[in-house]
């Protein structure tokens, strides 16, 4: 799954920690998300686009598949 987390943090001015305290999620969750290493639970995804006054799809896209 990919995402626009970073960027949209990074308009916001949060640090990682910053807006795993607006989730109320560890950083290492918020960077775990950001990188593509874990994709959030459907709550987490709905928290974090609620944050940021987004729908989800705007936030998260599902990957590509090469064919």
């Amino acid at each position: 799954m990919n995402n626009h987390i970073r960027a949209l943090r990074g308009e916001q001015g949060w640090s990682q920690a910053e807006l795993a305290e607006r989730l109320g999620v560890s950083r290492q969750t918020v960077n775990a998300i950001e990188t593509g290493r874990y994709d959030p639970s459907l709550p987490l995804a709905f928290s974090i686009a609620r944050v940021f006054g987004l729908s989800i799809e705007e936030i998260f896209q599902p990957e590509q598949s090469v064919q």
